[in-house]
């Protein structure tokens, strides 16, 4: 169950990050270097939680660090552009992009509660 859980919050997050290319969300944060920039970090971001990903379904005790850092983001991310939504920021305000962020938090918060119901299986280390 953990596995799926961490699948699906991965592409929730994955899908927010290609709503935030089309809302130039590298302009929100300051960012320098724009799109080419911003296509560096999600690259990187991605390739590490996929990596977590890895070590989830193999039960090894980097994946339950891996599950609570992914948790985190989908919480940061909304709540990060909640704060953006109600400081007045029109980005993200579409109904798919507001049901993903929404989406990113519950499937978090589930992520976080059950990752920590379920550590114990995180037991071998490579």
């Amino acid at each position: 169950m953990l596995e799926k859980l961490y699948l699906v919050n991965l592409s929730l997050i994955i899908t927010h990050e290609i709503d935030s290319a089309y809302w130039n969300e590298w302009e929100m944060f300051n960012l320098p270097g724009g799109i080419q920039f911003f296509n560096i970090i999600n690259f990187l971001l991605i390739l590490i939680l996929l990596y977590g990903f890895g070590l989830v379904v193999k039960k090894e005790k980097g994946g339950f660090r891996f599950s609570l850092i992914l948790s985190t983001v989908g919480i940061l991310a909304f709540i990060i552009h909640g704060t953006f939504i109600l400081t007045g920021y029109q980005q993200f305000m579409l109904p798919v992009s507001l049901i993903i962020l929404i989406l990113c938090l519950i499937m978090s918060v589930w992520l976080f509660v059950s990752t920590m119901q379920n550590k114990m299986i995180f037991v071998k280390e490579r």
